[in-house]
This record gives structure tokens, sequence and C-alpha cells, in this order.
């Protein structure tokens, strides 16, 4: 008979197969506009610029626009509401949160004899993405339930495998079969074949099978930027990025089902709860090219590389079940499937796809500037690795086939009233699939004042975006997706000392 406790040990498993999905390629590749808060206010339109601790984030050339040695740290806020729609169920979660997201400096060295007469040297550092957030959906799904979450793994699984394995000898598929298995969420077909492949939801039939879904992430990408930049004749600036990638990201999700079909005499599963903890960390590397052109005293044009990011992580998921049958004679006591073992899947690489800007900027004297930044970026090149690993084979395949080359348009103007600054901003991002049901283009604006003591600044942005996504609650098997209507509101503070 099994068990209701499983595994009263502590231990660790390490899983054969691999569980990354095309979810988290996308979350890694995919950028966000952060940094300082005059980058911020004009949505990051600084290819063309420079001039701008983060400009070196789109063009590091940018660099060698500076005339003095500065430092600068930003402060931010993140507020993030996610408004759900599932089976005509609306819900809605928020999450807050703040930190220092930039601090940097740059050193300008100066050769007024020469016609490369400027070098510059800039550190920054930037949390590029920020993980913190939480959704929550819920609703009656009329057809599907969760058990078939597990019967999708199952199928083809031997009997004797479940029955005579412990939840560490078994690779990432058959861990989900094993949970289904000995929470009863699945039966076999035939019971007394040690054989048997074939198994069957123990939910019962007459649908109508009520879901919440919570999920919450926290953690960050930070980007560690060692750029040099030159001028010649203060009319060609060029600039090399060196950049180091820090990946801390934890995600916990919750998923609940319950019902309140017709019982017979054999026993059905009445509610489930289903736990995920995963945890993914690693480093990475890039580099980045760029110039700009004076072309005269207003105009600039701007044209830069970023190479992808090469990614070492390491992934651990922890998992516990929690099921309870009932019959027409009542209820049994909850059947607990809790391994306490964290699965720490094998190292491996992913490879995001690189991106090439082009800019225009033109100066309005001492009075203000336009800037404008149009991206290219094609996420069907985003790999893992080892390509020849059989399931990252599958996976970069339907990579290559669901997504696409994107565009993105950045805006940016600025205007100056004596020691004040009116800053503004647009941004438009396409969607990394092709597929826009899956996730929607991604519309932004922004703006911000800042005000200039002498060699102190103090700069304010405010910026929104908003995106919506179908998220299904699991992979495979049960995929019905909630719709998702994400709205980000950022506020950002920068203090910046002239040298």
């Amino acid at each position: 008979m099994k068990k209701y406790l499983f595994l009263l040990f502590a231990g660790f498993t390490f899983g054969v197969a691999q569980s990354q999905e095309i979810t988290d390629a996308v979350r890694y590749a995919q950028e966000n506009i952060t940094g300082t808060a005059r980058f911020r206010a004009m949505s990051g339109a600084f290819g063309a610029l420079g001039g701008d601790l983060s400009s070196i984030n789109i063009n590091p050339a940018g660099s060698a626009i500076f005339n003095n040695n500065q430092v600068a740290a930003t402060f931010s806020n993140y507020n993030t509401k996610n408004n759900s729609n599932y089976f005509g169920t609306n819900t809605t979660e928020k999450d807050n949160s703040f930190d220092l997201n930039q601090a940097g400096g740059v050193f300008v060295f100066k050769d007024p004899n020469n016609g490369w007469k400027k070098i510059s040297v800039e550190i920054n550092y930037e949390n590029t993405t920020n993980f913190s957030n939480s959704i929550f959906s819920a609703g009656t799904n009329p057809t599907n339930s969760v058990a078939n979450y597990f019967l999708s793994y199952a199928n083809g699984v031997p009997l004797n495998v479940l029955n005579n394995s412990t939840y560490s000898q078994l690779d990432h598929g058959s861990q989900q079969a094993f949970l289904g298995y000995q929470a009863y969420a699945i039966n076999p077909v035939d019971a007394n074949n040690p054989n048997n492949t074939l198994y069957t939801p123990n939910a019962p039939a007459g649908g109508n099978y009520y879901q919440e879904n919570s999920i919450s992430s926290t953690g960050y990408n930070g980007k560690l930027s060692f750029n040099a930049a030159t001028s010649y004749k203060d009319k060609l600036y060029l600039g090399i990025n060196l950049n180091s990638h820090f990946t801390d990201f934890k995600q916990s999700s919750n998923f609940y089902e319950d019902n309140n079909n017709p019982l017979t005499a054999n026993y059905t599963i009445s509610r489930l709860r289903f736990n995920n903890d995963l945890y993914t960390h690693g480093t990475g590397f890039s580099f980045q090219l760029g110039a700009i052109a004076k072309v005269t005293n207003e105009m600039r044009l701007g044209l830069a590389y970023e190479s992808p990011i090469w990614y070492n992580l390491s992934d651990e998921l922890t998992q516990k079940l929690v099921a309870v049958r009932s019959n027409t004679s009542g209820e049994l006591t909850p059947d607990v499937v809790d391994p306490q073992i964290p699965n720490y899947y094998p190292p491996y690489k992913l490879q995001t796809p690189g991106k090439y800007t082009g800019s225009f900027a033109y100066i309005f004297g001492k009075s203000g500037l336009i800037s404008i930044d149009y991206a290219l970026k094609d996420y069907s090149n985003t790999k893992f690795q080892p390509t020849n690993d059989t399931y990252f084979i599958s996976v970069n395949n339907t990579m290559t086939n669901i997504l696409t080359n994107t565009g993105e348009l950045r805006l940016g103007g600025e205007y100056n009233i004596k020691q004040w600054s009116l800053r503004g901003g647009y941004r438009f991002e396409q969607s990394p699939y092709k597929d826009k049901n899956i996730m929607a283009d991604l519309t932004g604006y922004s703006g911000g004042l800042g005000y200039s003591f002498g060699a102190t600044k103090l700069d304010f942005a405010y910026s929104y975006a908003q995106r919506n996504t179908q998220q299904g609650f699991f992979s495979q098997g049960l995929t019905d997706p909630a719709s998702i209507n994400t709205k980000n509101n950022n506020v950002s503070v920068t203090l910046l000392f002239e040298l």
C-alpha cells in the first residue's frame, strides 16, 4: 500500500533529465529599461546621445561624450499589478519592491594635442531585471483537472518503476508521474500488471474543477559593465563593453483544485494542493561594440552591437503534493507526498540572442534634444546548451519555431529651462513569440525632471509599461491559460556628482 508520508528524511537528488522550458529562456533573454533616472525618463533612447552612465547599455561609445568625471547612484521603487482572468473569473495581485538598481562612475582622460582627444573608462552596475512579482489566478475549469498533468507524464512509465523506485532515483518526468501515483491522482489501467504503462485520471467525472494558482517570484539579473571609449576630433566616438552578468531567481508556485462532483463507491480526488519551488542561479558574459558619429554640431548617428549573453546556470526544484480522496462513505486522511529532497539538475548553458541598435539624435544647443533608437533582436536564436543533449534539441527546435525576430522603438526628449530639465519618452517592443496571444507587444511611457546644483545633480523619473500574456499553469496536461494583464509602475531617483 502506498505510504501517506513518503521519504521521511532529508537528502539530495540529481535529476537525469532536464526541466528547463521556453519560458525560462525568454525570462533571461528579455531586457527592461533600467538605469539612471535620466535614462529611464527618456525610455532609454540614448544610442546616439551618450553622456549618461546608463547610456553604455545601449551604445558603449556613449561614455566618450563625457567631458568630466562623474559618479552616480540610483534608487528605484518597482510596483507591479497583475490582473488575471481565468475562465471568466477576475483576480488582481500586486507586488512592490525597492532597491539600489544602479551605481557607477566614469573617468575621462583628455589629450588636446592628439587627434584622439579623449579616452574614457567607466564601471557601472545595474539590476537589469527585477524579478519581484506576484500573480494569482482563480476560476472554474469546465473540463480539465490537474490530474491530467500527472497523467501526461505517467503514460509510458512502467508500473513497476513507480512501485519500486524512490523519488530521488527518477528523472524529472517520471518524478511527476510518481507524485501523481503516490497521491492517487492517477490510477494504473491494470494494477496487477507490473509492466502496465497506461493510466487514468482519478478526478471525478463531470468537470467544473475549481482551481487556484499563485506564483510569487523574487530575485534579479545583475550586470557589471567595464567600459572603454575614445573620441577622434570630437567627431567619431568608439567604445567597447565587457559585461559580467549575475542571475538569482526564486519562484514559488502553489496550485489548488477542488470539486463538488457527485461521489461514487470508488475513491476519487476531491481536492489537491501542489507546490513547486524553483531556484535558478548563475553567471554570464557578454560584450558590446558601438560607434557614434557627430554628423553636424546638432545631429548624431549611432550604431551598436550587443553580443548574446552566454549564461552558466543551475536549477534546484522542490516539490510537494497533498491530495484528499472521498467516496460516498466519507473522506480519507490526506495523502501527502513530500520527498523533502531538492532536485539539483546538472548545470547547463543558455545563449540569449544578440541585438543591433541604430540611433539618431538631434541637439538643440543647450535648450534640449530629441533621440530615437531602433533595435533588432531575433529570439529564435535563443539556445540551451549542450546543443547535442536530447532534451535540449527538442526545446531548441521548438524555440526556433515559435519565437521570432523583434523590433524595439525608443523615443526620448529633453527640454532645459535654466537649472531644470524636463524629460519624456515612449517605448514599443514587439512580442518575442510569433503567436502574440502568448505574449503581446509591450507599450511604455516615461517622464521625469532633473535639477542641477552645479557639480551635483538630482534626477527623478516615472515609467509605465504594460503587456498582456497568456500563462498556462503547467507546461503539459493542464495548459488552459489564464489571461494576464501586467502593469509596471516604476519611480527612480538618481544622485549624480561631477568630480
